[in-house]
C-alpha cells in the first residue's frame, strides 16, 4: 500500500514538473490575470470611477436656460415638479436635485422643480370640527393659504378666539364652507374672532396731557370723553394741557367701559408736570 501512494506521488510531481504542463499552467494563469486586468479597466471607464463633478446652482433661472447650461455641462435634465408660487414666472426653477455645489459623476440627471403658471385650487376645510382660529389657521397655512385678523368681536358665549366670520375678497364666506368653498393657493383668507368680554377697566392718567393725547387714552381704554372745562387762561383748546380730571387718577381704580372722564384744561403746562 505504501509503495502504491509512493509511486502515485512520483508520478504526479512529474505530471507537473513537465515542461509542457508548466508552460500550460503558467499560460493559463497570465490568461486569467488578462481578463481580469481588463476587466477593472472597463469598469473604471465605464463608472468613471473616482470622478465627479461640482454641480451649479440652477435656481431662479427659467427652464430653457437652466436645461441648456445643464446639458452643456453633460448633465441630464428632467422636471420633477411643478407648483405655483406667487409672483413667480412660469417655468422658473424654483428647487433642483441634487442640490448646488453636491457632487455627481458626469451625466447625472438633475431634476427640477418649476413654478406653473396656474394656482392650484384648494378647498376649505369645515369649521364645524374646529372654529378655534389658531388650530384653523395652521390647517390653512399647511394648505398653502394665508390666514389673518382683521377684526375681533367681544362675545360673552364664546370662547376667545373662536372664529366669528370668515372673508375672501370682502365676501362673508363663513356659511358657504360648509357646501364645500374653494379658491387658490396663496389666497389670503381674513377672520373676524372673538375676544373676551371686559366690562371694567383701570382708570387712565390724563394729567399733564395735551387734549388730544388725553382723548386718546380715553379711548384707548374703552371710555369716553365727558365734560372739558377750560379755565380763563385757554386761548386754544387742543394745545391746552389737563390739570385735572374726574374721576382722579388712581393707579388702583377702575371704571366701567363706555363711562366718562371729564376734563380740565388749562393753556400752559402745569409747573408739577416733569
Amino acid at each position: 500500500m505504501w509503495q502504491r501512494l509512493r509511486r502515485f506521488g512520483v508520478e504526479l510531481y512529474a505530471f507537473f514538473t513537465a515542461p509542457f504542463v508548466m508552460r500550460n499552467c503558467l499560460s493559463m494563469l497570465a490568461l486569467v490575470a488578462f481578463i481580469l486586468m481588463l476587466t477593472f479597466w472597463w469598469l473604471k471607464c465605464y463608472t468613471n470611477h473616482g470622478e465627479s463633478v461640482q454641480v451649479p446652482s440652477y435656481v431662479g433661472m427659467g427652464f430653457r436656460e437652466a436645461a441648456r447650461k445643464a446639458r452643456a455641462r453633460n448633465f441630464g435634465v428632467a422636471v420633477s415638479d411643478s407648483i405655483y408660487v406667487p409672483g413667480k414666472p412660469p417655468g422658473e426653477i424654483i428647487a433642483q436635485d441634487p442640490k448646488a455645489e453636491s457632487r455627481v459623476k458626469e451625466g447625472r440627471t438633475i431634476y427640477f422643480t418649476v413654478a406653473k403658471n396656474n394656482p392650484d385650487i384648494i378647498k376649505l376645510p369645515e369649521l364645524a370640527s374646529s372654529d378655534d382660529y389658531d388650530i384653523y389657521s395652521r390647517k390653512l397655512s399647511r394648505m398653502g393659504l394665508k390666514p389673518r385678523i382683521v377684526a375681533r368681536a367681544a362675545d360673552p358665549k364664546l370662547e376667545p378666539n373662536t372664529i366669528v366670520a370668515v372673508i375672501y375678497r370682502g365676501d362673508t364666506i363663513t356659511q358657504k364652507i360648509r357646501y364645500g368653498y374653494s379658491l387658490e393657493m396663496g389666497a389670503t383668507v381674513d377672520f373676524v374672532v372673538s375676544e373676551e368680554v371686559t366690562t371694567t377697566v383701570n382708570i387712565p392718567d390724563c394729567g399733564c396731557q395735551t387734549l388730544d393725547a388725553a382723548r386718546f387714552l380715553i379711548q384707548a381704554s374703552g371710555l369716553s370723553v365727558g365734560t372739558t372745562f377750560k379755565d380763563a387762561t385757554v386761548t386754544d383748546e387742543e394745545t391746552a394741557y389737563v390739570w385735572r380730571q374726574t374721576p382722579r387718577f388712581d393707579p388702583n381704580g377702575i371704571m366701567r367701559k363706555g363711562e366718562q372722564v371729564d376734563l380740565y384744561l388749562t393753556q400752559d403746562k402745569p409747573k408739577d408736570c416733569q
